[in-house]
């Protein structure tokens, strides 16, 4: 019986070691299996995260939701005194959620919100129908507009109605200044004037902000933000201040306004500029618009014509060939002249605004009376080298670089394939092409001793935190005349003001140097000009012992009268009467005081490079050889009686000392 028992216990310790043995092989299977799957999941883990990692993560958010920009709000722009004149404010837009909308209760929420925030019912309602997860109802809603939606949500528990930031742009000062500001568009993007040039700058912060959305509308779900990432910009939400005066424009814009009413113009532009720094008080034109709505407006009226605008600038443009013509020594301020009251060169006929002859005049009258023929004999002494050396460095031809978007260069003659008939009409303001900006600078140039500034209209830049970014500092172009022609200069465009064409620009009490303008406009539709179109000037600079501002109106196309020292003249008169007071400008005791005594005129008519030849039919022949040799030139006579015809015609523009052949024959007698 112990034996048995013996073996039993033998036989059940080698059983028991037999099952570890089966244990231990199944548990190392097990484990096997496990570290097995495990490594299997490590690589298909590792292979979704390291390889398809990115394309999953973006086909799930693709499929989840969608990212929304947002931004902060841009940054001011001020005019030179602090005072706001485009800000952004961020205002509270409404949504729906229409799966929120409680079933059967669609119209009873569209009858409640619409009279709240100014829609229809029927507008509402088909805001709800498009379903999904948002729907916008109304952009910017007024504060009352909020509040009375806020309480509606409160009373009736609308949990579909919700609200969102959103900056706009807002022009406290409506038309002011609307086209040198120019306007903001969708996603806050500046679209013209100050608004686009410096959009980088002023441009708010952006927000990426990610959002879920339901699988059937493909809108987001109501309160679904799930991550916000800000991304820096390095210069951004930046303080823009100009140069611009906000009384100075409001005073512009005010006479502006009732210049168009009076003369039914195209359109009338006018600045001010101070003429020892170059820096723009005021820039305005109309028509203009209202830039908190400039979508309402033609896209014509958003063009800022000061610096985008080209025109021909007629007889202001000769206070440059005067300026040239008396640094080159070819003029004094007594000088005569003798006006033919036309002249042809190259064919072309040239004569006076008048249509008659003047006589023999000095040179102050020539500037007095805008004499077209005069200043064209003067561009043809010139020459075509040094009339277009004078009128590049007057600035004319080239940008101004103003901060200011779309500006054009004007148009000028290549030097080259100037004809004599190219130099005369472009010494009248004819045939060429500049911008108003670019006229107010050159004057400016003569009212700052001749020295040629660079025009600007932005003061400085402003960070964040009020420290300066950016700062405009007054820059000297170059000295385009010497102080003694320029100081000559203005005394001529002083009796222009005071005794000449553009007496209606007087002040009482002030002493104001200028030079009215008439062109007749080009016929864009044809060759030649537009008939009965014209574009009537004034551009002048004041106190004339001091000048402080300069100033240009321009009237394009006016219904009547259309003499710029008409109609022009007195809209300066009306701009610089306020302006004065505004900027403390102290009046003359007399306008004429510190005026040197004039000097006695010669006794004989300046000797040009250039002579008008005669008429002498009819004459014989010691009369029409007198004729000739009083005009500079000489004469070849043909035949003996009385001049029956002259190989030059009458009125045309030659070289002095010219030959003229005239052919003499003997009268006969009637029986």
């Amino acid at each position: 019986m112990r034996r048995r028992l013996k073996l039993d216990s033998k036989e059940r310790e080698k059983l028991g070691r037999r099952e570890q043995r089966h244990v231990a092989v199944n548990f190392r299977r097990a484990l096997f299996g496990v570290m097995a799957i495990f490594f299997l999941l490590v690589l298909r883990y590792g292979w979704i995260q390291l390889v398809q990692g990115d394309e999953l993560a973006a086909r799930v958010r693709h499929e989840t939701g969608e990212e929304r920009v947002m931004q902060s709000p841009r940054g001011a722009i001020l005019d030179r005194n602090g005072r706001e004149m485009a800000v952004s404010l961020m205002m509270k837009s409404l949504f729906i959620d229409p799966n929120n909308v409680e079933k059967g209760k669609e119209d009873e929420v569209a009858a409640k919100l619409a009279p709240l925030v100014g829609l229809t019912q029927d507008a509402v309602r088909r805001d709800i129908e498009q379903g999904g997860g948002f729907v916008w109802v109304k952009r910017f809603l007024s504060t009352d507009e909020v509040k009375a939606v806020r309480d509606l949500i409160r009373a009736e528990g609308y949990n579909c109605l919700g609200f969102q930031d959103e900056p706009k742009r807002y022009y406290p000062n409506e038309e002011l200044a609307a086209n040198i500001l120019g306007f903001v568009g969708t996603d806050d993007v500046g679209l013209d004037g100050i608004e686009q040039a410096y959009d980088d700058l002023i441009k708010g912060v952006v927000a990426e902000t990610f959002v879920q959305t339901d699988n059937v509308s493909d809108r987001p779900i109501l309160g679904s933000v799930s991550s916000r990432r800000v991304m820096p910009r390095r210069n951004q939400c930046k303080t823009v201040q100009l140069t611009i005066d906000a009384t100075v424009q409001f005073m512009v814009e005010e006479v502006l306004d009732e210049a168009f009413a009076e003369t039914q113009p195209h359109s009338v532009t006018a600045l001010v500029m101070k003429t020892k720094t170059g820096e723009i008080l005021a820039m305005a034109s109309r028509p203009s618009y209202n830039p908190n709505h400039f979508e309402d407006y033609p896209m014509e009226t958003w063009s800022n014509r000061a610096v985008s605008h080209i025109y021909e600038p007629g007889s202001t443009f000769k206070s440059v060939v005067a300026a040239a013509a008396l640094e080159e020594g070819l003029v004094a301020p007594n000088d005569w002249f003798v006006d033919p009251g036309f002249l042809i060169v190259s064919e072309k006929r040239i004569e006076n605004w008048s249509g008659d002859s003047f006589g023999t005049v000095t040179f102050t009258d020539v500037m007095k009376q805008s004499i077209n023929t005069c200043f064209a004999l003067l561009g043809l002494d010139l020459g075509a080298d040094r009339l277009d050396k004078y009128v590049r460095r007057f600035g004319f031809g080239e940008m101004t670089g103003i901060e200011l978007p779309a500006e054009e260069t004007g148009l000028l003659f290549e030097v080259d394939e100037m004809r004599d008939s190219d130099i005369a009409t472009m010494s009248i303001g004819q045939s060429i092409a500049v911008t108003p900006l670019q006229l107010i600078t050159a004057m400016s140039a003569i009212a700052n001793d001749g020295v040629l500034m660079k025009p600007y209209i932005v003061k400085a830049v402003y960070n964040e935190d009020g420290t300066v970014y950016e700062e405009t500092k007054p820059r000297q172009v170059r000295r385009v005349i010497s102080t003694e022609t320029d100081k000559t200069l203005i005394g001529l465009l002083e009796q222009v003001v005071s005794t000449g064409g553009g007496q209606k620009a007087k002040v009482k009490g002030y002493r104001i140097g200028g030079k009215t303008g008439t062109a007749q406009k080009i016929n864009t539709d044809a060759v030649g000009y537009k008939e009965g179109s014209y574009i009537a000037s004034f551009c002048g600079f004041a106190p004339v012992e001091d000048p402080e501002v300069a100033l240009l109106v321009i009237i394009d196309e006016p219904l009547g009268t259309y003499y710029g020292g008409q109609i022009a003249a007195p809209v300066a008169a009306k701009i610089f009467q306020p302006l004065f007071r505004y900027l403390h400008v102290e009046p003359s005791s007399d306008p004429f005081e510190g005026r040197p005594p004039a000097a006695p005129p010669q006794s004989a008519p300046t000797a040009n490079a250039y002579a008008v030849v005669p008429e002498v039919v009819g004459l014989d022949t010691g009369q029409a050889e007198a004729v000739i040799a009083g005009a500079g030139l000489r004469m070849r006579a043909e035949g003996r009686g009385m001049a029956v015809s002259q190989d030059v015609a009458p009125g045309t523009a030659v070289e002095r000392g010219a030959e003229i052949v005239v052919r003499f024959a003997a009268q006969t007698s009637g029986g």
